[in-house]
């Protein structure tokens, strides 16, 4: 499968606030923390020949495909991929492009796509979804053995650990009957694929709810996705860490796909906010969504909110009879 086939939700949406402040700046410097098939990346190499890209993933076969894309669009020079987790942000820049971010005083902008791939759903074989069986994988970096499969979590964790991650990441309503039901499985035999696993969440639903538009396993397997990769904890980790190399004026673009993203990308935006010694302000006090014609193009994009905040000089003032609240005597 081509992985340059993937629908970048939201992307001249993300490009535009990225761009905002700076058409003329003659040293333009992004991040993208999750490459992916290049959306993100290569829309913000073709929006201005001065960009250059610092782009983030850690799937092999992104990777790949990445560096072939890069090499055949002769971007090398512009566009710098490194196999790494986005949570190294800090580590990485510091270690490999000091003096890049010397030279463009900070980056212009950091692009942060917190969704899971069209790639990973379609290639039933990473287990990151029920539609094709296949072992309960879903891991991005597909080929770290140290990260715990969905099937070790499945089979090993504890009857309180499993109902705390799907209770709290997949925000399941039956999550006690689920993992009930799971335990007594797995005492049997592991369980080990995603159709089996499907299966036996959906017997785990009211009998009148199982056959619903949206599969009833759906906030499960996001549930684990998100165990297995960490996602929330690196998320609140490395928000604070783009901090220090953010330029004037320059912004945090985050796409989140379900509401805990979210709700932890508008609570740390909110503390940023709140600082006093580096000043930002949130420039979408509700989060910009995918227009019809896009949802209509892309299904998976509909679920998708886009929040961003910038670095500023001077925060504006909340009442705005401020300038009068003084008079010169």
């Amino acid at each position: 499968m081509n992985y340059t086939e993937h629908y970048s939700v939201l992307n001249k949406e993300s490009i535009d606030y990225l761009f905002q402040d700076f058409e003329e700046d003659e040293k333009l410097l992004f991040s993208d923390f999750t490459f992916g098939a290049g959306g993100h990346t290569f829309a913000l190499l073709n929006k201005n020949n001065k960009s250059r890209v610092i782009s983030f993933d850690q799937d092999p076969e992104a990777l790949e495909n990445g560096r072939n894309r890069i090499q055949n669009e002769k971007m090398s020079e512009r566009c710098f991929l490194v196999d790494s987790n986005f949570e190294n942000f800090e580590t990485v820049v510091n270690e490999n492009f000091k003096e890049l971010v010397e030279e463009c005083c900070g980056f212009n902008g950091v692009i942060m796509d917190l969704g899971v791939s069209s790639h990973h759903f379609d290639s039933g074989e990473r287990g990151f979804s029920f539609r094709v069986d296949a072992p309960l994988d879903m891991r991005m970096d597909v080929d770290n053995d140290n990260i715990k499969t969905a099937r070790d979590i499945i089979n090993d964790y504890s009857e309180y650990e499993l109902g705390k991650i799907i209770r709290d990441y997949g925000e399941e309503k039956f999550y006690k009957r689920i993992v009930r039901n799971i335990v007594a499985k797995r005492s049997v035999a592991p369980i080990e694929t995603t159709v089996e696993l499907a299966e036996l969440i959906r017997e785990s639903y009211p009998a009148k709810l199982r056959y619903g538009k949206i599969h009833p396993a759906t906030k499960t397997f996001q549930a684990l996705r998100i165990e297995v990769n960490r996602e929330l904890e690196v998320l609140e980790k490395v928000l604070d860490q783009i901090v220090p190399f953010l330029k004037m004026h320059g912004k945090i673009v985050v796409i989140s796909f379900h509401s805990l993203e979210d709700r932890i990308v508008k609570q740390v935006f909110n503390k940023l906010a709140a600082r006093e010694d580096v000043l930002f302000e949130v420039l979408t006090k509700k989060p910009v969504i995918p227009s019809k014609e896009e949802i209509d193009e892309n299904s998976r994009s509909r679920s998708a909110k886009l929040r961003v905040i910038k670095r500023v000089e001077q925060k504006r003032s909340k009442n705005k009879y401020a300038q009068f609240s003084k008079i010169d005597r």
